[in-house]
């Protein structure tokens, strides 16, 4: 019961690390960001998103001193998916400012996502 329970424990405090945005939202959290902004578009109905969820949760908590990190569902906030041409999820857009530095659809690997996150964030 304690293991779980510290287990629990550890996942809320590194999911408070993501933030979740609507469509309202987006140019505030992420367009006018003072520091780049990786956005996780995802659906409650895909099961690639279960996997991509935790490594997501990883880097927030690894890069919080100079990675902002929101997740965005799909479904309900159509405009942004349209607008950022999402086609598949899950999927990872890295913002500076207005400018998209990284555009990835499909599970990536935490190798993977490390190294595009350390590549773009290294030379900030």
């Amino acid at each position: 019961m304690c293991a779980n329970f510290d287990r629990h424990l550890m996942e809320t405090a590194m999911s408070k690390a993501v933030i979740t945005i609507t469509d309202a939202e987006f140019e505030t959290e992420v367009l006018k960001a003072e520091q780049p902004v990786l956005v996780y578009f995802w659906a409650s109905w895909c099961g690639p998103c279960q996997l991509m969820s935790p490594l997501i949760n990883s880097a927030a908590t690894k890069y919080s001193d100079r990675l902002k990190v929101v997740k965005m569902e799909i479904d309900p906030n159509p405009l942004t998916v349209k607008q950022y041409q999402v086609e598949g999820v899950p999927a990872l857009r890295l913002f500076q400012g207005q400018e998209v530095l990284i555009s990835t659809e499909g599970v990536i690997g935490k190798d993977k996502l490390l190294e595009l996150l350390d590549t773009h964030l290294n030379r900030n």
